[in-house]
């Protein structure tokens, strides 16, 4: 019998490791919000520092609430490079659609 050996997925995805391994930048950007997001430091950058992903959130004029945008999208693309794909089982064709293939 086979012993299948798990492995942890390369990049964690839970809130306080992420905030260790991230540089947190924030940054002026300009779009709808007017004076508000023009002269305050609203965007957010975060850069994973163990897979060089960047991500950019400056759709919102408070800065926590884009901070906690840039996270939820770091979550999810990382969660996204986790993921391995089953390695597929060869198998035969069933008896009845060999005959069917054969008709």
């Amino acid at each position: 019998m086979e012993e299948i050996i798990r492995r942890p997925p390369p990049y964690s995805t839970e809130r306080d490791v992420l905030e260790t391994e991230c540089t947190v930048e924030f940054v002026k950007d300009s779009g709808p919000g007017g004076q508000h997001r023009n002269k305050r430091e609203t965007g957010v950058r975060l850069t994973h520092l163990p897979s060089g992903t960047v991500i950019m959130a400056t759709e919102r004029r408070s800065q926590p609430q884009n901070l906690e945008a840039a996270f939820e999208r770091l979550v999810v693309i990382l969660k996204a490079r986790n993921h391995v794909p089953r390695k597929r089982r060869p198998s035969r064709p069933t008896f009845g659609s060999v005959q069917k293939r054969l008709e």
